[in-house]
């Protein structure tokens, strides 16, 4: 029986590609592991302490390193327990593939909030990105929208509204994301300016109402909104800058590399402009990150003013969930931050496996009135299968796409996404699976939980 050839498809290209012209991509390698020892490489700048995590301890290790950033980047809070829980959780729950099922032609396209995307991955909403590459958000944007991913802004990020939705481009689907403002005022005008720029949802981060402890970053005192990094949402938000009799900034390009000391002291020495940034830096650190704790009442207000789906993310107990449902919420992200707001906490992956045991949430998530959606720990196609297995319709990808900003920029970006969504395709078929949405809250069938150390 002689069987036809397997459709072409675009997203194995990128491995097919490799193979046949002996080349590696971009990024000089797919192992996730070595593409982030690449990125703390690129990122060497002066000589400085670098605070390293080793045997369970911070200790100090003099490097030629611009540490700072990438421990603001890639570090955690405290321990760094719930990062290393993160990573433990995937570990803990094992796939257990079927045979026979005919999986030639595979489909990685999912619909959520009643729009089709080609594939279940969002780029996460990560701010600061200007101090890991020149072109900032500018460049995850338009990788996203090379590739077809949709791309979550944040609040925190290093270039406006305006311009990431710019780069993102006509055809990309975007998300916003809020660290919601202290005052009414400013809230509305986000709101706004999302909206008028073509984001079609509105991600409410709920676990960042204030700074998690993060040694890494208070020894070396480092915090870009401090110097003006990170802040231009805000110094482009009419606004907010008309507080200061300031025009509100577009195309607004930070200095790469960040030098806190160096803008520390010329502010310090009476520099007008260094000044102005690090004025503007506190004010809108006021605003954002202010340590107002927001209520589920509270989540009215965003109810009336905002006319898209709004998603909670940061959510990581069943009860949380059940109360998003009864306040009308769309959906939901499964997330801990990527560990990097409270140490000591559970994995996102077990607290959506426990999250999914809810009748509750089962029951909205069938009648389509809650999507789940997932954060924190995904490296791999093995893991996003793990987490869609678990019952997300949905994952986020957050650090292994700002390895490949560091790296190469755009092209390191698309690297990530392209190799992310072809190890997902390739992996799905091995598993035993033609179609993305037959492996969602299928863990049962799909996963084990280890018993055994490995």
């Amino acid at each position: 029986m002689t069987a036809p050839h397997p459709l072409p498809d675009k997203w194995t290209k990128f491995l097919s590609e490799i193979y046949m012209q002996a080349q590696p991509p971009i990024l000089g390698t797919v192992n996730i592991k070595e593409i982030e020892d690449k990125a703390r490489e690129v990122l060497k700048d002066h000589l400085c302490a670098f605070l390293a995590y080793r045997h369970h301890e911070w200790v100090l290790t003099p490097v030629v390193l611009d540490a700072a950033a990438y421990m603001y980047t890639f570090g955690s809070a405290g321990t760094c327990s719930t990062d290393a829980a993160n990573k433990k959780a995937f570990e803990n729950w094992k796939i257990v593939p079927q045979m026979l099922v005919g999986a030639t032609n595979r489909k990685l396209e999912t619909t959520i909030f009643g729009v089709k995307y080609p594939v279940p991955i969002f780029v996460s909403p990560v701010g600061v990105q200007g101090i890991l590459h020149p072109d900032g958000e500018l460049a995850s944007a338009a990788a996203a929208g090379a590739v077809g991913v949709p791309y979550i802004m944040s609040t925190a990020s290093s270039r406006s509204i305006e311009d990431v939705a710019t780069a993102n481009g006509p055809n990309g689907h975007r998300w916003y994301q809020l660290y919601w403002p202290r005052t009414t005022e400013i809230t509305l005008s986000l709101l706004n300016r999302a909206k008028a720029n073509g984001f079609t949802a509105l991600v409410i981060t709920l676990d960042t109402m204030a700074l998690g402890w993060r040694p890494h970053d208070i020894e070396t005192g480092y915090l870009p909104f401090a110097c003006g990094v990170g802040i231009q949402v805000g110094t482009s938000d009419p606004v907010f800058m008309k507080r200061f009799d300031l025009a509100p900034r577009q195309g607004e390009i930070t200095t790469f590399p960040l030098d806190p000391p160096k803008i520390r002291e010329a502010a310090a020495n009476g520099d007008e402009h260094f000044a102005r940034e690090v004025m503007l830096g506190k004010e809108w650190l006021g605003e954002v990150n202010s340590g107002v704790f927001r209520t589920w009442d509270d989540l009215k207000f965003i109810r009336r003013n905002w006319d898209g789906p709004i998603v909670l993310k940061g959510i990581q107990r069943a009860s949380d969930a059940e109360k998003a449902i009864v306040h009308g919420i769309d959906g939901i992200v499964v997330s801990n931050h990527g560990g990097r707001q409270v140490d000591g906490a559970i994995g996102s992956l077990d607290a959506l496996d426990k999250i999914m045991q809810s009748q509750a949430v089962l029951a909205a998530q069938k009648s389509g009135k809650l999507t789940v959606l997932f954060d924190s720990g995904i490296r791999t196609g093995s893991d996003i299968i793990k987490a869609l297995a678990m019952g997300a319709q949905g994952v986020l990808l957050a650090r292994p796409f700002l390895y490949g900003l560091a790296i190469a920029g755009q092209q390191g970006v698309e690297q990530i996404l392209r190799q992310t969504i072809c190890d997902l395709h390739v992996t799905m078929g091995l598993t035993g699976y033609g179609d993305i949405n037959e492996i969602i809250g299928k863990r049962d069938e799909i996963l084990m939980k280890l018993q055994y150390n490995v």
